[in-house]
């Protein structure tokens, strides 16, 4: 029985990764003042000890003006890279490629937890620097209408901030990471100068579709020049946010920085409105993956809704994309990856795992035939 190709190592540059299953970036809002915790640390390591083979730690902002909540990583000083680093050591330990998300939330900044309300947030003594945390955006536009206005940013700000997201690539290499991936998507910052719908800019940066994506191409220059050949870039896109960019920008932006430096596309979608992008079921984002994998030529990782290990497998078999990334499954179950491998009749040893969980599975499968609690419910008639 051949490999299957959920399996089969990967090389994107001079970075190899074990296997075909990335842990998606997910905010966990649980820094404190930027600095990453013992919470980063287990959540990160739980995955890498699962078996993946790219673990992505959550979206890190590049300036204090784009942290979402007062929970946000933050890679905008020097000081953040040894918290950021003990992760990447314990992700490296296992066997996995560490990754990271760099983003800015833009005109989504400044708001209270998702399980805390999510709404926006008010001045509190509680916070020090609220001066600084202030609302940008390409255009003096919100969404919902309801929200803060945000400021337009000039034209003058621009190289600054452009630097931010160079000085946190480069801090990112000094960390360890192996893969560094631009956040465009989601209604953030760089999604909103890409959408028609948030950017009315005159200038160089706003109106045709080229000056809309101005900005995220001038960053994955600017992060090439610090970030080493030898590593990857990923750039995630809403490859559909409903309102003005879809599929077919999205593959004109992927072929306007694949000779940037970028890698792969990471194809997600919505975010800019709270209305959902077209019916959500199992797979829904795929579509994008194989289209921009097909017409941009470069390398797609497909994400949303991937569940079962079949469903994986069938995705890279079908050439839809190159990677499968997991988020809220593997939330679920951080051991993914292992049971994803005895599913598909592969590791019989648990070799995908460190030997302290190794030695006790393969022991229990040597015995007595079980169902694990993952393959659904014991019948007992």
């Amino acid at each position: 029985m051949s490999t299957p190709l959920l399996f089969t190592p990967m090389q994107l540059r001079d970075i190899t990764l074990k296997n075909r299953v990335a842990v998606a970036p997910m905010h966990q809002y649980s820094a404190v003042k930027g600095f990453a915790t013992d919470w980063h640390l287990m959540n990160v390591g739980r995955y890498a000890a699962g078996g993946a083979g790219l673990v992505f730690m959550e979206s890190t902002k590049v300036e204090r003006r784009g942290c979402g909540t007062v929970g946000d990583l933050g890679l905008w000083r020097d000081e953040f890279v040894p918290g950021l680093k003990r992760c990447v050591d314990f992700i490296k330990s296992h066997g996995a490629v560490a990754g990271i998300q760099l983003g800015h939330s833009g005109r989504k900044a400044r708001r209270a937890r998702p399980w805390e309300g999510g709404g926006p947030l008010q001045a509190a003594p509680e916070i020090d620097d609220w001066n600084d945390w202030e609302l940008v955006a390409p255009s003096a536009l919100t969404a919902p209408a309801s929200d803060p206005v945000p400021r337009a940013l000039e034209r003058s700000e621009i190289p600054q901030l452009i630097d931010h997201w160079k000085q946190a690539a480069r801090r990112a290499n000094e960390a360890g990471f192996d893969v560094l991936e631009i956040h465009g998507a989601h209604g953030y910052l760089l999604h909103e100068f890409l959408s028609p719908f948030s950017n009315q800019r005159t200038d160089e940066y706003g109106g045709t579709e080229l000056n809309r994506a101005r900005l995220v191409i001038e960053i994955a220059e600017a992060i090439r020049i610090v970030w080493p050949q030898h590593k990857p870039v990923f750039l995630r896109l809403s490859c559909e946010d409903n309102v003005g960019f879809g599929p077919e920008q999205s593959v004109n932006v992927a072929k306007w920085v694949k000779p940037k430096g970028v890698d792969v596309i990471d194809c997600s979608s919505g975010g800019m409105t709270s209305n959902p992008v077209g019916e959500i079921g199992y797979g829904y984002q795929v579509p994008y993956a194989e289209k921009i994998r097909a017409e941009a030529e470069i390398a797609t990782m497909a994400v949303g809704l991937i569940v079962h290990a079949d469903q994986a497998e069938e995705i890279l078999q079908r050439g839809q994309a190159d990677l499968i990334a997991l988020a809220r499954e593997i939330l679920y179950n951080p051991n993914w990856p292992m049971d994803a491998a005895q599913k598909l009749g592969l590791d019989r040893d648990f070799a995908l795992v460190p030997p302290p969980q190794a030695y006790w599975l393969a022991k229990r499968a040597a015995g007595k035939s079980i169902v694990p609690s993952t393959y659904g419910r014991l019948k007992t008639d």
